[in-house]
């Protein structure tokens, strides 16, 4: 079993409605996010783990409701006015370090005027959070859940990211995959990545034999 893949090579990743595949893990989070409009408070908290898809189910809900994207770590010195009427995500809220003021500012705008959408792996009450005003706002937003990914959203998701990188694979090798891979989409993309790495590397066609040497190399 592999821990963590350290190779990040460049691909083309479809984040398009299309591209995302329901599960029963993802379902109702994908149904609450495309009823964006009817939000309570106009705001959602989006909770999953690592590599569970709340980043392509963010780019979802942009280009559904023309947001604008935001990471935590861009908090600092973000001037909450001039998104004025513009729908926001912020992508891991629950790191948020010394920007919790201006998380508080942001929400208190953008609910005034359109829609918040904030991801992050935990519930807000395991935050860390030390301004009163933001927990209780936090605290009554709605959540939508992603689970960890079962066998079947786990291939449809490594086909996908070889087709985004226009690596054609034999059919075998998905499922030997998926019964030796972590649990997430996260590490599905390094293991994808590693293996096109290493095909290109040794200049061999990504099959099982490749596969089992990429696992052993990078087992626990």
């Amino acid at each position: 079993m592999i821990r963590q893949l350290a190779f990040d090579l460049p691909s083309a990743e479809a984040m398009t409605r299309a591209d995302f595949f329901v599960a029963p893990s993802n379902a109702l989070a994908l149904q609450t996010v495309e009823d964006w409009q009817n939000w309570p408070g106009r705001k959602l908290l989006l909770v999953g783990p690592e590599g569970s898809g709340k980043t392509h189910l963010t780019r979802v809900w942009a280009t559904l409701s023309g947001a604008q994207v935001i990471p935590a770590s861009a908090l600092h010195g973000l001037d909450p006015a001039t998104l004025t009427g513009t729908p926001v995500a912020v992508e891991d809220a629950d790191h948020l370090d010394d920007a919790e003021a201006q998380l508080f500012h942001l929400h208190n705008l953008v609910t005034a005027t359109s829609s918040l959408l904030l991801t992050a792996q935990r519930p807000p009450r395991d935050w860390g959070l030390r301004l009163p005003d933001l927990i209780s706002r936090l605290q009554a937003a709605p959540i939508a859940r992603l689970e960890a990914p079962d066998d079947a959203l786990l291939s449809a998701v490594l086909v996908k990211l070889f087709a985004d990188r226009q690596v054609a694979v034999p059919a075998n090798l998905i499922p030997y995959l998926v019964s030796r891979m972590p649990r997430s989409i996260g590490a599905a993309r390094a293991l994808v990545a590693a293996l096109d790495a290493a095909a290109l590397a040794q200049g061999r066609p990504i099959t099982r034999a490749l596969a089992g040497d990429v696992l052993d190399a990078h087992g626990p």
